[in-house]
């Protein structure tokens, strides 16, 4: 996927929507041969055009056979319903990034280009997005809509916690879930972004809370989105390191080669422990790395799209 980076180095330049828009249309053309080609609709049967039709399903193939006007009619897919929810606790805006672009994302960063990537992938279907975005409070929530002027709100909400300072406080998720879910009345696919580091502390009550969206016959999809280079292979150089929790200011002094075998062991358990919960709760677990692109939400999303109905 071919994009001129130095264009998205600065927050002048950060247009989400048109960067989205660049990343759907690179990786879908990579997927099939035109975008969404077989996928939004299946063709049902010809029509005589007449005056006054949009001629945008002109046979034209049929036409120069025939020397007349059909269109082509189409069975359209289920609507799909998508609610995104964001944590934007103050642990996913690691590591600190002052300009963002595509190949210098941090966890909230990532977070957000995905959901655009995402809500451009529902526009050209047609279909309803809602949104919300949680830190130390329950900050922000629309419910699902498909028109124009209810994207951009979302595109303009997202675009403002990139960049935005987190607060250093503690973040009730599971009480947050729980408002979510009852907010959350048609059927719809819930994608959910987060580091799970909210996890260990109480993982039978957050787990619990995204059973309440499922108890309500929603698909729950958790991204799990973590840096990979530092927060799973603790990839650090033999300095010594101040290591400072974001969310608390805690501050521990050390060379990360010391514990590097130990912390990696902890992690991957921390990981599949996640992973075995989700498959227990029929859960859509997805591991995300900040710094692989957005290929693997792109699938994700025509999976689920495929399968709701």
């Amino acid at each position: 996927m071919a994009i001129k980076r130095e264009l998205y180095q600065s927050k002048v330049y950060f247009n989400l929507q048109l960067l989205a828009s660049q990343i759907v249309e690179g990786t879908i053309t990579g997927i099939h041969k035109s975008p969404f080609h077989g996928f939004s609709s299946e063709f049902a049967e010809h029509k005589v055009y007449n005056p006054g039709d949009s001629t945008r399903h002109i046979d034209w193939k049929l036409f120069a056979r025939t020397d007349k006007l059909f269109t082509k009619r189409y069975e359209e897919e289920t609507n799909m319903r998508c609610h995104l929810i964001l944590d934007n606790s103050a642990s996913m805006h690691y590591p600190m990034v002052k300009n963002f672009h595509v190949s210098n994302l941090n966890k909230i960063g990532f977070s957000v280009l995905a959901s655009a990537v995402l809500m451009q992938l529902l526009k050209k279907q047609r279909d309803a997005v809602g949104l919300s975005i949680y830190g130390a409070t329950y900050d922000f929530y629309t419910n699902e809509k498909g028109s124009e002027r209810h994207f951009n709100l979302i595109y303009n909400q997202l675009e403002s916690i990139v960049y935005s300072k987190p607060k250093q406080e503690d973040t009730n998720t599971v009480k947050i879930i729980h408002q979510i879910a009852e907010k959350l009345h048609k059927r719809s696919v819930v994608f959910f972004f987060t580091d799970m580091f909210q996890y260990s502390a109480n993982k039978e009550e957050l787990f619990e809370a995204l059973r309440h969206i499922k108890y309500n016959k929603h698909e729950v999809v958790l991204f799990h989105t973590l840096d990979y280079n530092t927060e799973v292979s603790f990839n650090f150089d033999a300095a010594p390191k101040s290591f400072i929790d974001v969310e608390t200011n805690e501050k521990i002094d050390l060379y990360a080669d010391n514990i590097k075998e130990l912390y990696k062991k902890k992690i991957t358990t921390f990981i599949n422990e996640i992973q075995m919960e989700c498959a227990k709760y029929k859960i859509k677990y997805v591991p995300v790395n900040t710094e692989s692109g957005f290929e693997k939400i792109i699938n994700t999303y025509l999976v689920e799209k495929q399968q709701f109905g």
